[in-house]
């Protein structure tokens, strides 16, 4: 009878490891593969425009910007490799027109979001949003104005 005791008990302490060690890894699994997609909440202007590289922290500005106006953002201009030492080169920049959404209320959205680094206005409407250091400026015609 001891032996029939000891060989079920063992039985049950393996299946209860066994059990675990597995909700351990499903567990492990599933928290790398919820990275949230914000690409639903802009659309690009070309197809050569380059947002696929985008921290999450961008693309949550862009969906914020989304919901602030009820309009999605359409990205003009996104990863540039070569473009010096601009924000667009580490691809942490968009340069973005809201069809139907005046430039004000995008860059009043633009202010609210959460994580917003740099927000710049240029004269032809287009707003340019980024996750780098704090700062605001416009830019028309060759100069800066800060």
């Amino acid at each position: 009878m001891r032996i029939i005791f000891r060989v079920a008990l063992s039985c049950l302490l393996t299946l209860g490891l066994t059990v675990a060690a597995e909700a351990g890894e499903n567990q492990k699994r599933r928290s790398t593969s919820f990275k949230h997609d914000y690409s639903a909440f802009f659309t690009v202007q070309r197809i050569s425009v380059r947002t696929s590289c985008f921290p999450e922290k961008l693309g949550a500005i862009l969906a914020h910007i989304a919901r602030e106006t009820g309009h999605k953002p359409m990205v003009t201009s996104g990863h540039r490799p070569h473009s010096g030492g601009s924000q667009h080169s580490h691809c942490y920049a968009a340069d973005i027109r809201v069809p139907g959404v005046s430039e004000r209320a995008i860059l009043a959205a633009a202010a609210s979001a959460p994580g917003i680094g740099g927000i710049g206005r240029y004269c032809n409407g287009i707003v340019h949003v980024d996750v780098g250091p704090k700062r605001q400026w416009a830019y028309c015609g060759g100069r800066k104005r800060g």
